[in-house]
């Protein structure tokens, strides 16, 4: 395996980790659908992750947010839970150590781990924030995103100074989260 194969395999490692609870959360919240009948579980390949912003724009006071966007191209439906992982990439797709804080953010209220049910071309949302002053930035030109907590993961452009390389982010929501 080459260098990059291998960072590539020790950044999906820690998302992995960072979602590990995600899984089975999402698990029993399937279990406990009002319809009696749960949602399979949304397989990588049936899903698209991009950012937005969604028409608001996120910056302030030293922080800067986007929307992290995933959405069901599959032609079932499926469901997603928890949060999702993720991992800064630097020029040539070298990783970065990367720390990620689930819950609130600076622009928005965490609604917690739930279930989303995606119905083909549907969409689920979670806010991405993280600050850019300080001394000990990183230069990131991309995001891993892994929306589901398993190894499958897809990376997104992202030209950004992030602090410590250190993001914070809401779990996903059927609707975009926000301040109130």
């Amino acid at each position: 395996m080459t260098k990059r194969g291998l960072r590539t395999a020790a950044i999906v490692a820690a998302a992995v980790a960072l979602v590990a609870g995600a899984g089975a959360g999402m698990a029993s919240a399937a279990g406990t659908a009002g319809s009696g009948a749960a949602a399979e579980v949304c397989r990588p390949g049936a899903l698209k992750v991009t950012t937005t912003d969604a028409g608001s724009s996120q910056a302030g006071m030293n922080h800067e947010g986007t929307y992290l966007k995933v959405t069901n191209t599959g032609s079932g439906t499926c469901a997603i839970g928890g949060y999702p992982g993720l991992a800064l990439e630097g020029a040539g797709h070298k990783a970065i150590k990367t720390t990620a804080d689930h819950g609130d953010t600076y622009f928005a209220k965490d609604p917690g781990r739930h279930q989303v049910t995606l119905k083909p071309g549907k969409s689920a949302y979670a806010d991405l924030v993280w600050t850019h002053a300080g001394p000990s930035s990183a230069r990131a030109k991309y995001l891993q995103v892994s929306p589901t907590g398993g190894n499958a993961h897809s990376v997104v452009a992202f030209d950004k100074e992030v602090d410590g390389a250190a993001l914070s982010v809401t779990a996903w929501s059927a609707k975009l989260p926000s301040a109130s």
